[in-house]
């Protein structure tokens, strides 16, 4: 088999997923969330939203980034970056994949990404 499809593309294979949301923290608590109906919206909780026109929010609750990092490391980044270590974390051991990996130059992480480094101040 060649690295190449018929158009003369290069494969791509998923071969894990990393999810953190409001709907869950795992690709397949998101999918379960998904499937039931059940919505990640409700009351802004991490920050003072009194002074916004809107007072709702998909957050991402309970997240503990020393799950998937150092404490220092953690501090000393964004939310969205701790979120994304984690979702890069899940996706990896989904794969199978030991880190250091030995064919990094081959694999690739895909981050998606509603607020980035949105910070609000009350």
């Amino acid at each position: 088999m060649n690295n190449f499809s018929e158009n003369g593309r290069p494969r791509v294979v998923i071969t894990g997923m990393g999810v953190i949301s409001s709907l869950g923290h795992a690709a397949s608590e998101n999918w379960r969330s998904l499937l039931s109906g059940r919505s990640g919206i409700g009351p802004i909780t991490r920050f003072d939203s009194s002074q916004l026109p809107v007072h709702i929010a998909g957050e991402v609750k309970d997240f503990v980034p020393g799950d998937y990092m150092d404490f220092k490391g953690a501090w000393r980044i964004s939310r969205a970056s701790q979120l994304a270590i984690a979702a890069t974390t899940m996706a990896l051991e989904d794969a199978g994949l030991q880190t250091p990996l030995d064919n990094g130059e081959r694999v690739a992480t895909i981050v998606g990404t509603g607020a980035g480094r949105l910070k609000m101040h009350g």
